[in-house]
Parts: C-alpha cells; sequence; structure tokens
C-alpha cells in the first residue's frame, strides 16, 4: 500500500483541479464556436455537453470545497495539538526512514 504525503495529495489536487478547469474551458469555448453550424444531431450533442460541463464545473467546486476543509481541519488540529502533531510527524519519520534504510 502507497502512502502519500500531504503534500503529493495537495498537488495532485491542484492538478485535477486545473485540468477540470481546462476541460471546462474548453467544452464551453466548442459550444460557441460551432453553435450556428448544429443540425438535430449536433444540437442534442452540444445539450449533452453542456450538462456534462456543468457535472464537471459543480464537481470541481466540490473538490475545492473539500480541499480547503481538510486544509483548515489539519490546520486547526496542528494548532489545538502542536506536541502530539509533533510526535505523530516524528514517528512516521522514524518509520519511513527505518522502512527505506532496511532495502
Amino acid at each position: 500500500m502507497e502512502t502519500r504525503s500531504a503534500e503529493e495529495i495537495e498537488e495532485s489536487t491542484e492538478r485535477l483541479l486545473q485540468d477540470l478547469k481546462a476541460v471546462v474551458q474548453d467544452g464551453e469555448e466548442l459550444l460557441k464556436a460551432g453553435v450556428e453550424q448544429l443540425s438535430e444531431r449536433g444540437m442534442a450533442a452540444k445539450e449533452r455537453l453542456s450538462a456534462a460541463l456543468e457535472v464537471a464545473r459543480e464537481t470541481r467546486k466540490k473538490i475545492e470545497q473539500r480541499a480547503v476543509e481538510s486544509v483548515r481541519r489539519t490546520d486547526r488540529t496542528i494548532r489545538e495539538h502542536p506536541y502530539q502533531s509533533i510526535g505523530v510527524a516524528f514517528g512516521i519519520g522514524m518509520l519511513l526512514g527505518i522502512i527505506l534504510n532496511r532495502k
């Protein structure tokens, strides 16, 4: 089982949010560019794309909210229990050091 640090999780979340934002922007540009030239089939596809873009926007907002809430909770916990947090970080560091040195 792979353990990931908070920084790695934050970086991957940020990349996901940036990718999702780019997809939404590209989709919106496609919708604007081809509106005049659509048949019935094209209009149906446009409506599906619009719905998918709306879902993507909502998903991005939810992910951002969860990420911010997680950071705030973590910060609050560390501030409320600074010595315990240092102890846990030290213990995890020791375990990782032992595991990495064994190989």
